[in-house]
């Protein structure tokens, strides 16, 4: 899941009549599921098409709602091969490379586990954040966040058991996926942090740019199926338009109303939706250690949330985000 962040709220000239629009809260729940049921679109898609397939299909139907709606505020894409060098790098690590792995873990492990997977992004966001961005230092309070997040993960995954019954290569996936989105934010913050570009401007890139990646790599890997599942389909179409294109929009807009703050605590719902939906409509099994480990997982996430007020860091200009989780672009999120 792609996150976006933008510096402040929206500022309506004066004298003109603000556009009337959908609770706040509304629009936070509305994106909530769809982040939430992203995993559960995946898993179908997978049903019907290869992995990579689904994820070409994703940033495909993703971009066209991004292009719509950067016709529609007639935005321009940025300029600059500087710029442009640094987008393709974003879209590997924040688009192509974590939906991909996404997708081919969910060939073997429940979606409920892959939501639940996601929501370690930002644990290992804090733990690269200590050692890549001198602006972070390590407190009790973070510190403590960060093992008790991987205590749960542990729960989760039964490691008390020998990790009975779990797919090893299926969760070493999904737990990479997770991992590329702090690494692909700490790089937007890096290198393109601060941009005169607009935020819709570089998602709209960057989505454009991942998706140009998987249209090369898709055809080497895979070959063109021999018949066209309907229901998968419409899955990846779903996937696409609204987990990866309404979805930024929505996150852009609840940014620049309430504040990356309150917009990020999105990462916290989304494996409670991602496992509701599993077990409700994919019948997938449940055991008292995915839910209890979550909960620890989530807890953890937040505590490594936790800044000094004295230092209080103000998130990012970057791109997006998970994320499923986030462009100005995702610094938080996780992506789905």
């Amino acid at each position: 899941m792609s996150t976006v962040t933008t510096p402040g709220r929206v500022i309506t000239p004066s004298g003109e009549r603000p556009r009337r629009r959908l609770d706040w809260r509304l629009r936070f729940a509305a994106l909530s599921l769809i982040w939430g049921f992203s995993f559960l679109l995946i898993k179908v898609g997978t049903e019907g098409y290869a992995p990579f397939q689904v994820t070409l299909g994703r940033l495909v139907f993703g971009t066209a709602v991004l292009a719509a709606a950067m016709a529609v505020r007639r935005e321009r894409l940025p300029r600059g091969a500087r710029t442009w060098g640094h987008l393709a790098v974003a879209a590997f690590l924040l688009n192509a490379l974590p939906f991909s792995l996404f997708a081919y873990a969910e060939l073997t492990i429940p979606s409920t586990l892959a939501g639940i997977c996601n929501a370690t992004s930002p644990l290992w966001g804090m733990a690269l954040s200590l050692v890549a961005l001198s602006e972070d230092r390590p407190t009790r309070v973070r510190v403590a966040g960060l093992g008790l997040g991987f205590l749960g993960v542990l729960t989760v995954l039964g490691a008390w058991q020998g990790f009975h019954g779990l797919d090893a290569g299926g969760t070493a996936l999904a737990l990479l996926a997770s991992l590329s989105y702090p690494i692909g934010w700490i790089y937007v913050r890096r290198t393109l942090a601060g941009t005169s570009h607009s935020h819709l401007s570089m998602t709209g890139a960057q989505l454009l740019l991942a998706t140009v990646q998987l249209a090369v790599v898709t055809p080497l890997f895979t070959t063109l199926p021999t018949s066209l599942s309907a229901g998968p389909l419409l899955a990846i179409a779903a996937l696409g338009a609204l987990g990866t294109g309404l979805a930024v929009l929505l996150q852009y807009g609840l940014v620049a109303e309430v504040g990356p703050t309150t917009a990020q605590m999105v990462t916290y719902f989304i494996p409670v939706i991602a496992t509701g939906a599993g077990v409700a409509l994919l019948g997938e099994s449940l055991t008292w250690s995915t839910p209890v480990g979550a909960v620890i997982v989530l807890i953890g996430a937040a505590l490594t949330q936790v800044r000094p007020k004295s230092r209080a860091w103000t998130s990012g200009r970057s791109l997006g985000r998970r994320s499923p989780g986030g462009p100005a672009h995702p610094t938080r999120k996780p992506q789905t």
